[in-house]
């Protein structure tokens, strides 16, 4: 029996150690959005007999097998920094044997590093006492793991209730407080079921609203869902972006599916034989892989739907850009000759995208406002476009694309040659 608590196995926690106040705290705490929140130095992990041995070994530059061979030490984990801000799901990733499920225990130290620092929220757990440390678990970052580990002989309230049961909160609390998470899931009706009753999806929701009952600084998620059938698999896919969208959480998520991490992962993190290879987002990932591993993870899928104007677009000169569509055609003419620009794209006073101009159409339109020479045939996107959008409307228009801001403001252009190169890349690979 091993459910999704926030404390690792062997803890004991006797009843008293977790008080009101202590729930209350924890619900007040909001990570400042796009800081760092979770911050890894210089993390290894090496496992066997002689591990400074085959520490030595990796300074003289030998690999992983090799080191095995010659000490028996296995090398999980090696020399891994990154940081996690506040609010972001960063996804680590890698075939099998990489590393990543090691490196998500080391973060809250259900296998001791062998050296190298984690520090959460300021404070570097490596060096905290068993006490501090369950603290940490308890409060600060809790864990989902790929098996349900649900108590079959409790109901579905009661297992969210659980952990907090163990940490001595009064019953009407706790099951407010898990009827809140159980409610978070979709799952407000399910409260008196058992576990057998429900179904693999279901019961992975209920594994996620048990951590959630807790309301850590960081949640961490072991292959959460790769257990579950396809299609729930996707329902939880998009039940815990339809999550993170309502209450920006933070959250560790370890996968081996690409399709996965480039879905749910604000950034993401390729591991190869317990080294982080690179660390970037899904865009930058599949447009500048750091090696031929990187890129060979992004062989068999069809990334153009990853791939966002957002990412493509570069910013155009303000210079460029009239913020007066009342504006004289001729005097907005000169400005784009001097330039030597090929179009001019108008915003209004408050910077709102009016549409696109061409000296030509600003000849035409002769002493007329600038809005008079506005092309009609020039359509905006949006930052979330991907590269199929803009292809399409590339195809049916001789100009770059411009893209919009959700207040409809001018973000950026996306060029022609620009999308061209990145479909030929696709059908090339």
């Amino acid at each position: 029996m091993n459910p999704n608590l926030t404390f690792a196995p062997g803890d004991v926690l006797s009843p008293g150690t977790m008080e009101a106040e202590d729930v209350a705290a924890a619900a007040k705490h909001v990570a400042v959005s796009g800081t760092d929140i979770l911050t890894v130095k210089n993390l290894s992990k090496i496992f066997g007999p002689k591990p400074e041995r085959a520490a030595d070994l990796i300074k003289q530059g030998l690999g992983r097998n090799e080191i095995f061979e010659q000490t028996g030490n296995m090398v999980a984990v090696n020399d891994v920094s990154l940081s996690v801000k506040a609010g972001e799901i960063f996804v680590v990733m890698g075939l099998s044997g990489s590393g990543k499920s090691t490196l998500v225990r080391l973060l809250n130290r259900l296998i001791e590093p062998t050296s190298g620092q984690v520090i959460l929220e300021g404070h570097d757990i490596a060096p905290m006492s068993t006490l501090e440390l369950r603290d940490v678990r308890r409060k600060k970052m809790a864990m989902v793991f790929q098996s349900f580990a649900l108590l079959p002989n409790r109901t579905v309230l009661d297992n969210i209730a659980y952990g907090l049961e163990v940490a001595g909160i009064k019953k009407a609390q706790r099951y407010e407080i898990a009827r809140t998470a159980l409610t978070r899931v979709g799952l407000g009706s399910y409260e008196k079921l058992l576990p057998s009753e429900l179904s693999g999806g279901m019961q992975q929701r209920v594994g996620l609203a048990r951590a959630l009952a807790v309301n850590p600084a960081v949640l961490l998620m072991d292959e959460a869902f790769s257990a579950l059938d396809p299609l729930i698999r996707f329902e939880m896919q998009c039940e815990l972006l339809r999550l993170q969208k309502e209450e920006q959480r933070t959250i560790v998520f370890i996968s081996h599916d690409i399709e996965e991490a480039i879905k749910i992962g604000g950034r993401i993190g390729i591991m190869k034989d317990g080294c982080l290879i690179q660390v970037g987002t899904p865009a930058e990932l599949i447009q500048s892989p750091a090696d031929a591993y990187v890129r060979d993870f992004f062989r068999n899928v069809d990334v153009s739907r990853f791939l966002k104007a957002s990412s493509l677009m570069t910013k155009v000169d303000r210079g460029l850009i009239s913020c007066d569509v009342g504006t004289s055609s001729e005097r907005y003419l000169n400005q784009l000759i001097d330039s030597g620009v090929e179009c001019g794209y108008v915003c209004d006073e408050s910077g709102r995208y009016q549409g696109c101009v061409t000296p030509a159409s600003l000849h035409k339109s002769g002493t007329r406002p600038v809005r008079d020479a506005l092309l009609r045939d020039v359509n905006a996107v949006s930052l979330d476009a991907d590269l199929h959008q803009l292809a399409a409307i590339a195809l049916s228009q001789e100009h770059d694309v411009p893209v919009t801001d959700t207040a409809g403001k001018l973000a950026g252009v996306v060029s022609c040659r620009t999308i061209l190169k990145q479909v030929m890349e696709r059908r090339a690979a």
